[in-house]
């Protein structure tokens, strides 16, 4: 594909709509609604001026609530090409996980769907009671957003996304700087509470481009590509869909994974590009007729979490195929390596770094380790993200350096292994969850004295979130109610993929010397427990 100037994402959707106009982009996979490079083209400017039209403008904020559909692309889009910032959140949050990102990011309009409408509604409202407490100062400064919601009826004081494609023909900004913030995504990072990751549209361009330079290529003109990856994670959003709009090639929306169905779609839909989480491989392997079913694949992708060697190996048994995997960052936009930039394809290793990426490593006084050793692994590269919000907090360094918070080695290829991460943020199928935000939740709860989170191996998910709970003496719960309680509680407050698998009840937590939580000791346990050496 012919390669032209473009600042921002919509421009690369503008470029594809002129070059390929009746090809098609998307493919909606649980109603089979197929749009071309120019109906998409089309609507994604319609959204645009329908959030002028409200009266929003360059900068404001826009979160996406909505599973992986058309309107998710045509909503991201047209907030890009408005100039405003879009946000995209798990649509499948707690409501007062969705209370706090919108309150915390000022979003003046929340785009809900049918899956999603009724927990934003409860946001909104949440949000709105809060000020209500608040002082004058706070609800001063504070929006309460619209909502726009597709394809479900709307209630008195909100707008249905079709009325949003008629609101009118209010003036888009033309001025294009590539610094201006072009997304916010709440992460974990490395340490601290969940808090959003500012990704301007040079670090998005940028490191679409880094991986449109990558040969062999992940992804071309030709290809069809399985969009099961949720949009609202960075590896869906960037890697995925951002490849797919610099290519102009097509994308199959898939909302949810499904063992057969998701392969009945790579049939059906003749999908070439497969990019995928780890725990999907755990699940494929169990296919006895899984070579056949992936037989015009050209292309597995693997990222947002490590994949197992003797898991890559089962696959690549069955199937015929390679799994290529990546390591990447929401901060990095976010790819870093890939084994396509490899000599080899390596076991364990998570490949070498894309085309403009910097990687160095660190040991504690943050001189270069010795010999073999593994590190700390610091980044750099354009694809960086501006800090985080709202201020631009621990951003890359003056000299362009990023600490990653994650320990790895390079080997005299440059490829990177992966060894530990310095911090204690479990990785659940990708996404991040910080045990601190966890441990708060179940503070909440009458009859707990003291909680520690740690995350442990878990063979569908990766890691999965183990809770020990100490209880209150000055409670009469028993084991189990305190369990249960623990357990309801968390279901409304935190997203699933947060919610302990485990919760063990202990009489006492171990500490250090200085007070805090031996979480050590406590993984000690859990490995103890893995090998039968507990009950």
């Amino acid at each position: 594909m012919t390669s032209h100037p473009a600042s921002n994402l919509a421009d690369l959707l503008a470029r594809a709509a002129a070059e390929s106009p009746d090809r098609i982009a998307l493919v909606e996979a649980s109603t089979g609604r197929r749009v071309t490079w120019t109906e998409l083209d089309a609507e994604v400017s319609r959204v645009a001026h329908g959030l002028s039209g409200m009266g929003l403008v360059a900068g404001y904020r826009v979160v996406i609530c909505v599973t992986n559909r058309v309107e998710f692309v045509t909503s991201y889009l047209g907030a890009l090409r408005a100039r405003m910032v879009a946000v995209p959140v798990n649509p499948r949050s707690a409501t007062g996980e969705l209370v706090r990102m919108v309150a915390d990011c000022g979003a003046r309009v929340v785009v809900a769907d049918p899956i999603t409408v009724t927990s934003v509604r409860a946001a909104v409202a949440g949000l709105e009671d809060a000020l209500q407490r608040a002082d004058e100062e706070l609800r001063s400064r504070t929006a309460v957003p619209r909502i726009v919601v597709a394809s479900a009826p709307t209630v008195p004081g909100e707008t249905s996304y079709d009325d949003l494609l008629r609101e009118g023909d209010a003036d888009i900004p033309t001025p294009e700087d590539a610094e201006a913030l072009a997304v916010l995504l709440y992460t974990s990072g490395t340490s601290g509470r969940p808090r959003a990751a500012m990704l301007s549209h040079r670090a998005l361009m940028a490191n679409v481009e880094q991986a449109a330079a990558v040969e062999p290529a992940m992804v071309t003109g030709n290809d069809t590509v399985l969009g099961v990856l949720p949009l609202f994670h960075v590896y869906g959003l960037n890697a995925v869909l951002g490849q797919v709009l610099r290519q102009s090639a097509r994308l199959v929306l898939v909302d949810g994974f499904e063992v057969e169905g998701s392969l009945d779609i790579i049939e059906d839909e003749a999908v070439t590009v497969v990019p995928v989480a780890p725990p999907v491989f755990s699940y494929w392997v169990a296919v006895e007729s899984l070579r056949d079913r992936l037989s015009g694949v050209r292309r597995v992708l693997s990222g947002s979490a490590p994949l197992a060697p003797e898991v890559v190996k089962a696959f690549t048994a069955l199937s015929g195929l390679e799994v290529h995997q990546g390591y990447g960052l929401t901060e990095a936009a976010p790819a870093v390596t890939s084994t396509l930039c490899s000599r080899h394809i390596k076991a364990g290793s998570v490949g070498a770094a894309l085309p403009g990426i910097g990687i160095r490593l660190v040991d504690e006084s943050g001189r270069p380790p010795e010999g073999a050793d593994p590190g700390e692994i610091l980044i750099s590269g354009a694809n960086l993200f501006s800090g985080y919000w709202p201020d631009g907090e621990d951003g890359p360094d003056a000299e362009g350096w990023w600490p990653t918070g994650d320990v790895g080695f390079l080997d005299a290829d440059g490829d990177l292994f992966l060894v530990d991460r310095l911090k204690e943020l479990v990785i659940v199928s990708g996404f991040n969850v910080y045990p601190s935000e966890v441990e708060d939740v179940i503070a909440e709860v009458d009859g707990v004295a003291e909680a520690a989170v740690i995350g442990t191996e878990h063979a569908e998910t990766g890691e999965a979130v183990v809770a020990y709970v100490k209880a209150d003496p000055d409670r009469a719960l028993s084991e189990q109610e305190l369990v249960e309680a623990v357990r309801d509680h968390c279901a409304t407050r935190l997203a699933r993929f947060k919610q302990p698998t485990a919760i063990n009840v202990v009489p006492e937590l171990p500490h250090t010397i200085t007070g805090k939580v031996a979480k050590g000791r406590l993984r000690a346990t859990e490995r103890r427990r893995a090998l039968g050496l507990l009950e």
